[in-house]
């Protein structure tokens, strides 16, 4: 039985989306939500940059999600644009969110800092920047299944208790 919360996963990889590479951090990311409950659809591939990432995440939101994780894109390479895509769309931050997936991956893999990943709201949605790799994806997981409840209910206009 679900939540009733739908969930979508999107991989930003040019790899992926030219079909040279198999997307396995997205479909983990997917796997671990629809376990947890999630009505996840199927996973958005699409290529890196900011304008992909920033369409992406709108006809997501638009699509009804209520939480939105990306994989992906958030390192330093020439093509790593999703946070720039990400703070495009971005109605409120959430930084302390990215802060907790750098510091946790930093402890098992140290270039893990290197992430740029950004975490915030978009009208009634939760938008998150994961790594683009299975550990990383689902670490994110980890993080924000105990913290998607009370966001989504403080996005609807809950109290703060």
């Amino acid at each position: 039985m679900g939540n009733g919360i739908r969930a979508v996963v999107i991989t930003v990889s040019d790899r992926c989306a030219a079909g040279e590479r198999e997307d396995v951090s997205g479909a983990r990311a997917a796997a671990l939500l629809a376990e947890a409950g999630y009505d996840v659809e199927p996973v958005r591939v699409v290529p890196d940059g900011a304008d992909a990432v920033e369409t992406a995440l709108r006809d997501a939101v638009d699509g009804g999600a209520r939480l939105v994780l990306t994989s992906g894109g958030t390192g330093i390479s020439p093509r790593d644009r999703t946070p720039e895509g990400t703070v495009r769309v971005l109605e409120v931050e959430l930084p302390g969110i990215a802060e907790e997936l750098r510091r946790r991956d930093a402890a098992v893999v140290p270039t893990a800092i290197l992430s740029r990943g950004v975490a915030g709201t978009l009208g009634g949605a939760f938008v998150v920047n994961a790594p683009g790799s299975p550990g990383g994806a689902a670490s994110a997981v980890a993080v924000l299944l105990p913290l998607v409840p009370h966001i989504l209910d403080q996005l609807d206009g809950g109290d703060h208790g």
